[in-house]
């Protein structure tokens, strides 16, 4: 009873202490003045956890999304930001989201209809219903395409409305988005993390699930094809895109191949998937790219995204791309003030959800309108993000006096450009903050897909709440939060997945055709990897030598010279200036640690791993991502240079105990087709180029029982020497171990028989009989090694061996990855739509 008399207190004061913002629609206050019911039933349930309790499970949650690496970018910005999820989700009725649903399909018809006309017949323009300035006037209005019927039948195969409560209680559509509309991987990822925060609860609200839309968007975007097992790939702009982990979730969560422009390539009137294996051909592709971007030969000829003569297989009826280029002329804000006019003329009824109201400045009457009420109105562009002449606004305010003199004579000079709107101020919802909810501005973002069966809405959505309570709009980049969006059932709600419902389902047993972009990220993720685990080897022998106690094992300071040496070869330190008179060797280990400006320290590597792995998401398991953070996280904080050798080497030896838990990761848990490959060969490699340079430095002709001690251990070997040899470290028997023994699979040997295996494995684009390059090559240094003798190996053989592993890997690179005139491009940066 006490439990009971607490939470029902606790419930009490977050009701009373929550005070809507003065004449503003709030979600869990009713016009009434009264807390909605579905709400109060919600806080029942949050008032029942214990406050520690709760907090476990956020922290749980804030874990998960820490962990997974859950991020999104800014524009303009190089790093990625932790995603902001809040604890609250939104909630709305089933009654009020069967209308919100209806509108949403209304309009998604309506803006298909407009699309067909304006790149087809016209009849609308030219029949006086939409001024010719309001299509020609608009970038995003295609002209190579106009005439051209989309592949597959549609011009919108995904819409998304951004919706808001009006002043009278209603929802608005504030914004069409019809170019590539982003969130709903995000609102995915949202409903994943707090369901599992909350499950309970989850249940017990009837909270409709999310899977059945995702899977009829599938079935939408494969009936299209007019083949019966399409091959569908989401058109990325690369991993510098502000939404690519969405991206790469989304390809992950439906099954799609994932590819940037870079590995597309127009062949016989068809677009076709530059993999491993040669050209395969793409049916469809889900656009994620801005159409302008799509194809420089006849669009945007800087682009660096698209793929240069998509047009020309768009127009032959060879791809279908969702959504067809120039679909975003239907998100031009102009639109908005002709489109309850449109709806009566096309579909006989009204807007189901109204919009904000718009007038167009192109027209006299309009614009004398706006200017007279200017001071009560926000002015935008009529075509773009932005206010033109005011970069970076997506809109103005007419009331701010320092601009209007601005506004008023831009207005004037090219009213076409611009529209005025009613100023709507957002209305709010419950956001937790400092122990208490607060009413917080937000937009709701649904999503509808087209599918065999018509149009089918997301029960749910993408909701951005902001940080200030009298926010005008919401943009990712301005300090926002997210929330999961929670429609809640009349009854219990049947639990479903994406799981196929047939009886049976066709057996597969294939490797998947891998693109060239992914074959080279997890080629150099392995090498990464790898090379991060040699410099910790390094440090950590370092350390070890120098807390050794018996002065007789340590020596004169050879052996230390000689790894401090390495380490400066590979770049994990700086080379010592002339006249420098040398730094402590427990200082060197540390910066190879932790000094990330040494692009071989091992938290330079890491991070490198980290950036290649982030371009190929949806091919790594998602326990890959805690242990890179983690990782990352036991290398210390960057730059710390007052380590003692003892806390180095712990660091060292903890950050090499998870790179053996992710090297067991990909033995074991990766599917061993083309990518495991690859990424193994990257492994193979750099761990065959960095044996040879440790038995360069350490196994000379003048070497020291200490430097084949060491040695031994940096290829993890001191036990197999042991066992096999009575007597101490000696010359012949340790390069033996290190170079040529087949069965250790630290030497040189053992990983070029197993880059031999991988080769042989992959596919051939010969079919003369002949072996490739790499096959070729492989071949030859495995021979070589083969009929050497450990008593004769010397120092200019082992860099031989060295420069053919670095020759075999630029022969990979040259035969599978995109090189030369197709090589990768640079950073690829698109807006968040």
């Amino acid at each position: 009873m006490t439990a009971a008399r607490t939470a029902a207190r606790r419930l009490q004061d977050w009701i009373a202490g929550y005070t809507p913002l003065p004449g503003v629609p709030d979600e869990l206050i009713g016009p009434d003045g009264k807390p909605r019911a579905y709400w109060r039933d919600f806080l029942d349930v949050m008032a029942r956890l214990a406050p520690e309790e709760a907090e476990r499970r956020f922290a749980a949650a804030d874990r998960h999304i820490r962990d997974t690496g859950v991020s999104y970018r800014v524009h303009g910005e190089a790093s990625e930001r932790s995603w902001p999820l809040s604890r609250v989700p939104l909630l709305v009725s089933a009654a009020e989201w069967r209308e919100i649903e209806a509108g949403v399909i209304q309009r998604a018809e309506l803006l298909e209809t407009v699309l067909r006309d304006l790149y087809g017949d016209g009849r609308l323009v030219a029949e006086g219903a939409l001024p010719a300035a309001a299509v020609a006037g608009s970038p995003d209005f295609l002209r190579p395409l106009h005439g051209v019927a989309p592949p597959g039948g549609k011009f919108l195969h995904l819409y998304a409305a951004d919706l808001g409560r009006g002043p009278d209680g209603r929802w608005w559509v504030l914004n069409d988005r019809t170019q590539a509309p982003s969130g709903a991987g995000y609102a995915l990822e949202n409903r994943l993390i707090l369901s599992r925060a909350l499950p309970a609860l989850y249940r017990e609200m009837n909270v409709d699930r999310l899977a059945p839309f995702f899977g009829a968007l599938r079935a939408g975007l494969a009936a299209v094809a007019d083949r019966s097992d399409p091959r569908i790939c989401l058109l990325s702009s690369g991993r510098y895109s502000e939404t690519y982990f969405e991206q790469a979730h989304l390809a992950r969560y439906l099954g799609l191949m994932l590819v940037e422009g870079d590995d597309l390539v127009l062949h016989d009137g068809r677009i076709h998937v530059r993999t491993i294996a040669g050209l395969k051909r793409a049916d469809v592709l889900w656009r994620r790219v801005d159409a302008d971007f799509c194809d420089p030969l006849e669009l945007n000829t800087s682009s660096r995204l698209g793929v240069p003569g998509l047009l020309e297989a768009i127009r032959g009826g060879q791809v279908v791309v969702a959504n067809m280029p120039g679909a975003g002329l239907a998100e031009a804000r102009i639109l908005l003030s002709f489109l309850p006019a449109l709806c009566r003329r096309l579909r006989g009824e009204e807007l189901r959800l109204p919009n904000v109201a718009t007038w167009w400045c192109g027209q006299p009457q309009e614009r004398e309108t706006v200017l007279a009420a200017l001071p009560e109105l926000a002015v935008a562009g009529a075509f773009g993000a932005t206010v033109p002449g005011f970069p970076g606004q997506p809109s103005v305010l007419g009331a701010e006096a320092p601009q209007r003199a601005r506004l008023e004579a831009a207005i004037r000079t090219r009213p076409v450009d611009y529209v005025g709107q009613e100023v709507a101020r957002l209305s709010t919802t419950p956001a937790w903050q400092d122990g208490k909810l607060v009413p917080r501005p937000f937009v709701l973002r649904v999503f509808a897909a087209a599918t065999p069966e018509g149009w089918k809405v997301m029960p749910g959505g993408f909701c951005r709440i902001s940080d200030r309570p009298d926010a005008r709009a919401v943009s990712m980049g301005q300090g926002v939060q997210t929330a999961d969006v929670w429609i809640l059932a009349d009854r219990p709600v049947e639990a479903t997945s994406l799981l196929p419902r047939r009886d049976r389902v066709p057996i597969r047993r294939i490797a998947g055709n891998l693109p060239s972009h992914a074959a080279d990220n997890l080629f150099w993720f392995g090498r990464y990897l790898e090379r991060a685990e040699a410099t910790l080897r390094l440090v950590r022998r370092l350390c070890s030598s120098l807390v050794e106690a018996d002065p007789a094992i340590q020596g004169s300071g050879q052996t230390l010279d000689r790894l401090q040496k390495l380490l400066v070869a590979w770049g994990a330190v700086p080379r010592p200036k002339p006249g420098d008179s040398g730094v402590a060797a427990s200082a060197v280990a540390a910066a190879a640690l932790n000094q990330a400006e040494n692009y071989g320290a091992a938290i330079a590597l890491v991070r490198s791993a980290r950036r290649a792995s982030s371009a190929i998401r949806e091919r790594l398991s998602a326990d890959s991502w805690p242990l890179l953070a983690e990782l990352e996280e036991r290398l210390g904080e960057p730059g710390e240079a007052t380590l003692s050798e003892g806390e180095t080497f712990h660091r060292a030896d903890r950050a090499l105990h998870v790179i053996a838990a992710l090297s067991g990761l990909a033995q074991e848990n990766m599917n061993q087709v083309a990518g495991w490959r690859f990424l193994d060969m990257g492994r193979r490699i750099e761990r065959g180029i960095n044996t040879c340079r440790f038995a360069r430095h350490l196994a000379e002709a003048d070497t020291t029982i200490d430097d084949l001690d060491a040695l031994l251990d940096l290829i993890d070997s001191q036990i197999s020497y042991r066992s096999r040899y009575v007597i101490g470290p000696a010359l012949a028997p340790v390069r033996d171990m290190v170079m040529l023994d087949p069965y250790n699979p630290r030497a040189v040997a053992f990983q070029v028989e197993r880059l031999l295996e991988h080769l042989k494995a992959l596919p051939s684009l010969r079919e003369d009989g002949m072996p490739e390059a790499p096959l070729r090559l492989a071949t030859i240094i495995s021979g070589t090694l083969s009929a050497a003798q450990a008593e004769s190996l010397d120092n200019s053989q082992i860099l031989g061996f060295e420069q053919k592993l670095m020759q075999l890997s630029e022969a990979v690179a040259d035969r599978y990855f995109l090189q030369g005139r197709n090589a990768a491009r640079p950073e690829k940066l698109t807006g968040l739509y």
